[in-house]
């Protein structure tokens, strides 16, 4: 089995989730202001969670995408996880994926995290464009990615299903050649 990749940045350090981590991550993704644009509903238990931690690992010893806890190096706090799913390596493309404690909203943390998660991405995986899929009332998410070079490539319409609600979403991409570290 490959060694899970950890990544440091400035302010943050990526490691591989883990059941350690179970309550802190339900009290991130109990959340319905976290989950809203998450495309999953609101966490009402630990064993999801735990659930959810498997599904990461199953994940990355498939090859089929790989999620990391988002640690606050000062604090050693996990505020959240960000990751890529979607992952074809044959295609030599994912879509990246983030959520983080509202706390930390606003405060660069996700910028950092996306910003790490493409440099691994471009690098180390050797993909060629990452994408994301973003509801259109998020503005937030919108604005990060475009701030860092992302494109929007237009609405895909009732693209996912969270809870009985459709949803259209924005896609977004940024190729190798337009990534500028």
């Amino acid at each position: 089995m490959n060694l899970f990749p950890n990544i440091l940045t400035e302010r943050l350090y990526l490691r591989e989730v883990n059941i350690t981590d179970t309550n802190r991550l339900f009290t991130i993704l109990s959340r319905e202001d976290v989950t809203k644009y998450y495309g999953l509903d609101a966490l009402t238990n630990s064993s999801q969670v735990i659930d959810l931690i498997h599904f990461f690992r199953e994940m990355y010893e498939t090859r089929s995408g790989i999620r990391w806890g988002i640690i606050e190096k000062e604090t050693n706090k996990l505020i959240g996880t960000c990751g890529f799913n979607a992952y074809q390596e044959r295609n030599k493309r994912a879509e990246v994926g983030y959520e983080i404690h509202p706390d930390y909203w606003r405060k660069g943390y996700a910028t950092e995290a996306v910003k790490a998660l493409l440099n691994y991405g471009f690098d180390m995986l050797q993909l060629n464009r990452i994408g994301a899929i973003v509801y259109p009332e998020n503005l937030p998410s919108q604005k990060l990615l475009e701030k860092i070079g992302f494109t929007n490539e237009g609405l895909l319409r009732e693209y996912l299903i969270q809870g009985t609600s459709v949803h259209d979403t924005y896609a977004y991409s940024i190729l190798r050649k337009e990534w500028v570290v």
